[in-house]
């Protein structure tokens, strides 16, 4: 275990991690899609009883059973085990914690892999049992591909309810088991992982950077200059610089570009996004932090997702899309058979 003294931040690595804490129990995993997949996969192949819970009439039960594991509805998965990992979409989250909820017992322990449902009071687990986080930073393909090859996934680790004095060790044992601990694993709380995830999403990786884009593009296109040099400028090379910046940092991604990209990015960047930029951010996490966000969007799937499929509808017919299929059927990559990159970029779907 290291931890860094200027921000008490704890890592968690395989030498922290005791597998007895999970030998001889046995995991249900709820959901086979994207994390789940991945999770009960792992699971089994460290030699951890495994369990998946699923719909009678799920599309992934043929899959998980191909696998060669064991499936159940959830209410009877949750009732054979002693920790049941939740790995359904948060949306579907409350009803499926109503159907398992009379099949925990004291000392069990229930599972998460973000915090959103407890964090906002949709579930509220019974007393006397363990309540933990295991959240691999990565999509799921990505934490079954790693394991595959003997390396690990990022992971955050937190405790809401530690009713047997051992959630944090069964937790990292858990973590053990899917390969997190073999790159770290990050101590935090439900509340940090849930606010901080949701406000980078909305925020910076898929609302701020996409609206970026696409007004990026529209003030090219507007100015006169073809569809085709905007798409390029403003979408195809995001890519490049965002690789940059994962292999190294902001640092990496400057002594790589020109010089010329370099003081013009310096120089302009905080006038694009400026002091208005920072309030309107503020203004996102407050309305995360304070559950703005959490009843709007519970609201919105109980009166059948209006706005959202409005919204999709909108993104999808946007020109920038039909510019870059375009573009990208035009050149040599796009005859070629899938990298093995490309093919890992499609996770399965969650199971809902």
């Amino acid at each position: 275990m290291t931890t860094d003294d200027s921000t008490t931040t704890t890592v968690y690595t395989d030498d922290d991690a005791d597998a007895s804490y999970i030998d001889g129990k046995t995991v249900a995993v709820l959901g086979y899609g994207s994390q789940g997949h991945a999770h009960a996969q792992n699971l089994a192949d460290s030699g951890v009883d495994v369990v998946v819970g699923l719909r009678e009439d799920s599309s992934s039960r043929a899959a998980a059973e191909a696998d060669g594991l064991p499936v159940e509805t959830p209410r009877d998965a949750a009732e054979t085990a002693d920790i049941v990992s939740v790995l359904v979409p948060d949306t579907v989250q409350p009803a499926v914690y109503e159907e398992i909820a009379p099949a925990l017992e004291p000392g069990d322990t229930l599972q998460f892999a973000h915090g959103f449902n407890v964090h906002y009071n949709q579930i509220r687990p019974a007393e006397g049992v363990d309540v933990t986080m295991i959240a691999p930073k990565s999509p799921g393909h990505i934490v079954r591909r790693n394991y595959e090859r003997g390396e690990g996934t990022p992971g955050l680790l937190a405790v809401y309810r530690n009713a047997t004095g051992e959630a944090t060790q069964e937790a990292l044992a858990y973590a053990h088991a899917i390969g997190c601990t073999r790159a770290g694993v990050v101590e935090t709380t439900f509340r940090e992982e849930t606010e901080t995830d949701l406000f980078g999403e909305q925020a910076v990786l898929c609302g701020g950077v996409t609206s970026l884009i696409k007004q990026g593009y529209e003030t090219l296109v507007d100015a006169g200059y073809s569809p085709e040099m905007a798409y390029f400028e403003c979408m195809n090379e995001m890519k490049l610089i965002v690789d940059l910046m994962y292999e190294g940092g902001l640092g990496e991604m400057w002594d790589s570009v020109s010089d010329t990209a370099e003081y013009g990015g310096l120089t302009r960047g905080d006038e694009i996004v400026d002091e208005h930029a920072r309030e309107n951010m503020e203004e996102v996490l407050e309305a995360v932090q304070d559950g703005t966000f959490a009843r709007e969007w519970i609201t919105e799937n109980q009166a059948g997702r209006p706005s959202y499929d409005q919204l999709r509808q909108a993104e999808t017919a946007h020109d920038i899309e039909a510019v870059g299929e375009e573009l990208r059927g035009l050149f040599a990559w796009a005859d070629d058979e899938p990298t093995e990159q490309e093919e890992d970029a499609t996770p399965p779907q969650a199971d809902d």
